[in-house]
């Protein structure tokens, strides 16, 4: 038998498997780096895009946060225009009344009374006066009482003074309190 050395065929073959798995590890790295290379960059440009997104998200927020405040302001100063509306339409309206009120005081007034003061505050009528006898300020309150316009009246104070020799009045107070007539034909 011929003695043949394989240790150079072995040691060829051994050194070429070596040179490529080291060819292999290296393509491995290499294809590791790139893929870890394109993740991040993939990652990088989510995370770019998720911020842009956000920014304008915060841009539209602030945007109508700022015509929720306009809304409100608006809302606000509808309210107040519809309060002054409200306002001068009751003034309109009650217009008229103060004419009809002066106009029923006049007719209730019977001869030898009259007024020297008149206060009206809310539906409350003062009215501070003078006449020659307690019967005229009886007539003055039953006229007042018949009256549509005022009802309730309240005689607060009565006294007799002597303004001359010959002369007698009754200073009188009395309160009435102001109504509006029922409207015929009405349903209540």
């Amino acid at each position: 038998m011929a003695r043949i050395n394989l240790l150079p065929w072995r040691e060829q073959l051994r050194e070429e498997r070596k040179k490529r798995f080291l060819t292999i590890m290296v393509g491995v790295l290499v294809a590791s780096v790139g893929v870890l290379f394109m993740a991040d960059r993939y990652l990088s440009s989510a995370i770019d895009h998720q911020l842009a997104r956000n920014a304008f998200i915060q841009k539209e927020v602030g945007q109508l946060d700022g015509r929720i405040k306009e809304i409100s302001d608006l809302k606000s100063r509808r309210k107040q225009l519809l309060e002054r509306m409200k306002i001068i339409q009751d003034l309109q309206g009650n217009r008229p009344i103060i004419g009809r009120i002066f106009d029923q005081m006049a007719r209730t007034l019977p001869d030898g009374v009259y007024f020297s003061e008149v206060k009206m505050v809310g539906n409350l009528i003062s009215i501070n006066g003078a006449a020659e006898s307690n019967n005229r300020v009886s007539d003055l309150m039953r006229n007042l009482d018949a009256s549509d316009w005022m009802e309730a009246p309240s005689l607060t104070e009565v006294k007799a003074t002597t303004t001359g020799a010959v002369d007698q009045a009754n200073v009188f107070q009395l309160t009435v309190r102001q109504t509006q007539p029922a409207v015929e034909g009405a349903k209540p």
